[in-house]
């Protein structure tokens, strides 16, 4: 048997491969390292800035580089805004208002408007977090409730996949079809990403329109408005704070640390907290900071927060030095307490001094007072107690569907090579490829070499080179699977002994160098992958797909370099999730003369289309179905001999065969083997 790697990278003569403790880090290390040299790069330029003008071109670049991606924007169009009831309280009163942030695309929110004083009064807005409740959590209503009584305007509303606006609520659950909103979040931001958007650009642009509202209000004073929230709301303070400039003050809560140390601490957070390629673009914490500089801006941090807070420390310093240089010391605080998670009392107390400094121009340390919150039930909107039910309209899944819809490319199979290689950044090493040898075991008509090869710095792929005794050069298949090259041995042995050489190889990241853990919370693994690895990996601007794709490309490379190889006879086989990848690979590889998948994902377009899926992310590329879909690089190997068999709904289970045909003419229910 092949010995675990994690005891070969023990031995001494493999002293010299990178610092990691076991297979399972392998792809972990290696992202984090290319995280940390593109952050490297970024504060080498951020230190550069010294001027107001310095600071304005910063923005711009911020703002241009967030928003392309996002996809952009939603255009502006009428609010159509109602308030359907008023509750009338000790101090203050609540407006339960509904307005569309896009044609039929529903929010609710509750206004709290001030009974003493006079209007304008100045405003807050306040994005919330994940918390149960949503704008009835307790510790939201104790802001909103307190900065209404101190003569403020604020305005809370339902983020999508919270409260009321549950986007996959299930009548016979009564709750979203998978139970948790960071979920929701990320099984519709894994669709998005298929059409070339973020899910921030609906939660964002929720935001700005939820600012229309409460800028349209005659309450509200303009020039006096202030951003704030804590945990999700605290990622948005930053996002919108970054973006709008009618923000005049920015105190996030529980959110802003760094990307250094987020990778090594609890990893990339749900869909809306990552915008793809942030970290490619050369972006990092600070810059939400820098794009609102040097207006008022408070970090609220807790000092046990699963957000780092040496990474909130390190935020605070470099953009500190920067208002320093723009003379704006006075504008930039940074609160802590020693705490855990959440808007507590001692930061929402700092956060009111600093309203108050700075939005009425007085110094106010009076304490929070006593507050009765509300019930849910009494602060809800609709009827039913959820947009979809009352109200109907549009889902991001709906409006993606949509946008989807209207890409339709008809790629040209002679200039699709090119726009796949540009789409993945692919760009395999060149050379011959290094290999370690480790033994080799004789068998009936076969031998079998266990190796490893490096297809680039850091990554070892552990292989099995099958053999057959038949001398002169003989066909070779490249095999991948999806579960690793020991989930199909007798696969393997079959194809040896019908007279081809193998290569069964590990991609990075599948088989011995999987990486076991996932995002928080036990249904990321399973309905997602290795979600750390793959988000960081779209993050620095180059898929999971781009990475196996090239670990294929350099695997052909070695079976070339083999005497035993008829290099004009070079195959491959995917299998499971290993066949996406090898599909890229075929298209920009001409030396993989035949192919065959087995089980592969049907389409990306049925990802998109259909309302869940499973273990689908780490074959994502972002923006794939602006260029293609899989059935047109299938498509485009043409005249190559293609085999498709098995092919996959996106919950993995396989396609009737018309359908499968439909797509692939040549799709089969069944992979023989050997497949040609």
């Amino acid at each position: 048997m092949f010995p675990p790697l994690c005891l070969l990278l023990a031995l001494d003569f493999l002293a010299g491969l990178p610092d990691f403790r076991e297979a399972s880090n392998m792809l972990p290390a290696y992202l984090n390292r290319r995280v940390h040299a593109l952050l490297d790069a970024r504060s080498a330029e951020v230190a550069r800035l010294s001027s107001l003008d310095d600071v304005a071109r910063r923005r711009a670049q911020i703002r241009e580089r967030i928003l392309r991606s996002l996809g952009g924007l939603p255009q502006r169009t009428p609010l159509n805004a109602r308030t359907v009831a008023t509750l009338d309280r000790d101090g203050y009163r609540v407006e339960k208002v509904v307005f569309e942030s896009q044609p039929r695309f529903y929010v609710v929110a509750n206004l709290y408007l001030p009974k003493t004083g006079k209007p304008p009064y100045p405003a807050v807005l306040f994005p919330l977090g994940h918390e149960q409740g949503a704008k009835a959590h307790d510790a939201w209503q104790h802001v909103l409730i307190t900065v209404a009584r101190r003569g403020y305007v604020a305005l809370a509303w339902d983020p999508i996949g919270q409260g009321e606006r549950v986007q996959m609520f299930d009548p016979d659950l009564g709750e979203s079809k998978v139970i948790r909103s960071t979920t929701e979040h990320t099984m519709t931001g894994i669709q998005v990403l298929l059409t070339g958007d973020s899910l921030a650009r609906y939660t964002i642009w929720d935001g700005m329109r939820a600012l229309d509202y409460l800028l349209s209000r005659p309450e509200v004073d303009a020039k006096r408005v202030a951003a704030t929230g804590n945990s999700g709301g605290g990622t948005h303070t930053a996002y919108l704070a970054a973006l709008d400039d009618r923000i005049q003050v920015a105190a996030p809560s529980c959110y802003i640390t760094s990307w250094r140390r987020l990778v090594e601490t609890i990893g990339p957070q749900d869909a809306e907290q990552c915008m793809p390629p942030f970290l490619a673009d050369g972006l990092d914490h600070p810059d939400f900071i820098l794009a609102f500089a040097p207006k008022p801006y408070l970090m609220l941090s807790a000092i046990r927060d699963f957000f780092s807070i040496t990474g909130a420390r390190d935020t605070y310093a470099e953009v500190r030095r920067v208002y320093s240089a723009l003379g704006a010391d006075d504008k930039i605080g940074m609160f802590e307490h020693d705490d855990g998670h959440g808007y507590s009392k001692p930061r929402r107390e700092a956060a009111y001094r600093f309203l108050s400094r700075w939005l009425k121009g007085v110094e106010d340390d009076t304490p929070e007072g006593p507050v009765t919150p509300d019930s849910e039930t009494a602060l809800q909107v609709t009827a039913t107690g959820q947009v979809s039910t009352s109200l109907g309209g549009e889902t991001v899944h709906s409006l993606n569907v949509q946008r989807a819809n209207g890409l339709r490319p008809r790629p040209n199979p002679r200039e699709l090579p090119g726009r796949v290689r540009s789409l993945l950044g692919f760009e395999p090493q060149r050379g011959p490829v290094p290999v370690r040898p480790f033994g080799v075991e004789r068998h009936t008509g076969y031998r079998m070499e266990k190796l490893l090869y490096e297809p680039e710095p850091g990554i070892f792929i552990p292989s099995l080179l099958y053999l057959p005794e038949a001398a002169g050069r003989s066909p070779a298949v490249l095999y991948v699977h999806g579960r690793g090259k020991s989930a199909d041995a007798a696969g393997a042995e079959s194809l040896v002994k019908a007279g081809y050489v193998v290569l069964a190889a590990d991609l990075r990241g599948m088989g011995e160098t999987r990486h076991s853990t996932g995002a928080s919370g036990s249904d990321f693994p399973r309905l997602f992958g290795d979600y750390h690895s793959a988000m960081k990996a779209l993050l620095i601007g180059k898929p999971l797909v781009a990475m196996r794709a090239e670990d294929i490309a350099r695997g052909v490379d070695l079976l070339a370099a083999r005497p035993e190889v008829d290099p004009e006879r070079i195959y491959g086989l995917g299998r499971e999730s290993a066949a996406v990848p090898l599909l890229h690979a075929a298209v920009l590889d001409p030396r993989l003369k035949k192919l065959a998948f087995d089980g592969m994902l049907g389409s990306y377009q049925s990802v998109v289309t259909g309302r869940l899926h499973r273990n689908i992310f780490e074959n994502v590329v972002q923006g794939a179905l602006k260029a293609y879909d899989l059935p047109d690089l299938a498509a485009a190997l043409a005249p190559r001999q293609v085999v498709v068999a098995n092919a996959a709904d996106p919950l993995g289970r396989a396609l009737p065969l018309a359908e499968s045909q439909r797509r692939y003419p040549a799709a089969t229910d069944r992979l023989t083997m050997p497949p040609w």
